[in-house]
């Protein structure tokens, strides 16, 4: 061991928050998760897919049964035009186990309690005010007056974060993607199975997203195209009902079953997840005993299915390199593994939104799928040992 780091605040208890608590515990180093809200994040979000890549990502801090769990086989994505015609699909290599899918609110708790089940302790309603770099360690304050200290401050606040202009004032604000995200969970879909696959269509109403269980529960979600740009606030300010009636309009006669599943679905199961956004690439990931990671440093919209996944990959990368280096050179061995493979991901997310939320570009969809087994078969060896020489992720070609 190399490294004289022992402590970490983690700022926001999110999924990034509670796995990087449990990777630099596995790396030695003692983490405290700080949490802005008072109560946990239970049933909050749409549904996601964990890849391979991130599966893998939580096995190499042993958890990645948490997410075996919690969510269920998939094998791949379908994308058909609104009329029902196939544009191509998007499947994993057959050597690969498959993805998972899963409720955001279910991973979240399912990791927060697993880092509780191995003595991480995550303080709510500590919502971050400041940090001082002291020169020896980081000082936090909350906004109740009361203060933490520890050698290094790992920001995972998500993609409005506190601590990424703490780090550099003029860093980059998130980006509209003209879309608006909306999902809802259904016990009887009415369809069969989709066996494991997502369906995925796309029309002038925007895109509809569908995935049924063998048993015939499944849920859908929906990129609506909405020019003004609208806070989760303020799109949670329009009632369910209004919302519905919304939906159920724009996918009336296009995408199905569209129509059949939004005239399932009780407005109190809508799930409002609100306006997709990117990061632009931020010039400066850490300061001092500062570091970003996840969305605070690099979301990917929805649209990647590789969002959760880089925040996890993130998360274990910088553990190793904190395990095996002093701060700074840990934090420049991070970036160094981690800026070239998550900027590639989010660049083509954002080409994806630009193809939903623009008439003028839907053309672009008729292409076949890009190939995306570069991101798939990315792999963490947790043993490897990190040098100052690390070099740029070859993975990420």
């Amino acid at each position: 061991m190399t490294s004289h780091i022992r402590t970490a605040l983690v700022i926001g208890g999110g999924i990034a928050g509670s796995t990087v608590a449990m990777a630099l515990q596995r790396a030695g180093i003692e983490a405290t998760v700080h949490e802005a809200y008072h109560v946990t994040a239970d049933g909050i979000g749409g549904g996601l897919s964990l890849a391979p890549n991130g599966v893998g990502a939580l096995d190499a801090i042993g958890a990645g049964d948490v997410i075996r769990r919690v969510g269920t086989p998939m094998r791949g994505t379908v994308l058909h035009t609104a009329d029902g015609d196939l544009l191509g699909e998007i499947t994993l290599p057959a050597d690969l186990p498959p993805s998972r899918f899963v409720w955001r609110g279910d991973l979240y708790r399912a990791l927060y309690d697993e880092a509780r089940a191995r003595g991480i302790r995550t303080e709510h309603g500590k919502r971050l005010v400041a940090a001082e770099d002291t020169g020896d360690g980081v000082i936090a304050r909350f906004h109740d007056g009361s203060q933490a200290g520890a050698d290094i401050l790992v920001g995972t606040d998500g993609i409005r974060s506190t601590v990424r202009p703490l780090i550099d004032p003029a860093a980059p604000q998130p980006q509209y993607a003209g879309l608006l995200g909306f999902a809802a969970q259904l016990a009887d879909t009415g369809l069969p199975g989709t066996d494991g696959k997502l369906h995925v269509s796309y029309g002038p109403g925007g895109s509809f997203g569908h995935l049924v269980h063998a048993d015939g529960s499944g849920g859908w979600f929906i990129n609506l195209p909405h020019p003004q740009p609208l806070t989760l606030a303020g799109a949670r300010q329009t009632p369910k009902e209004q919302w519905l009636d919304t939906l159920r309009r724009a996918f009336a006669d296009q995408c199905a079953p569209a129509a059949d599943l939004l005239g399932r679905t009780d407005p109190a199961d809508l799930l409002i997840t609100g306006p997709l956004e990117t990061m632009p690439p931020v010039p400066t990931w850490s300061r001092g005993r500062m570091i970003l990671v996840g969305d605070a440093v690099h979301a990917a919209s929805p649209s990647s299915g590789q969002g959760a996944s880089q925040a996890i990959e993130s998360s274990v990368q910088l553990a190793r390199c904190l395990r095996d280096l002093p701060y700074d050179a840990a934090f420049t061995a991070y970036e160094s593994l981690r800026r070239a493979r998550v900027e590639r991901i989010i660049a083509l997310a954002a080409r994806t939104n630009a193809s939903k939320a623009s008439p003028q570009a839907r053309g672009a969809r008729d292409l076949k799928p890009e190939p995306l087994d570069w991101q798939f078969t990315y792999r963490i060896d947790w043993d490897a040992p990190v040098t100052a020489a690390t070099g740029a992720d070859r993975n990420a070609a």
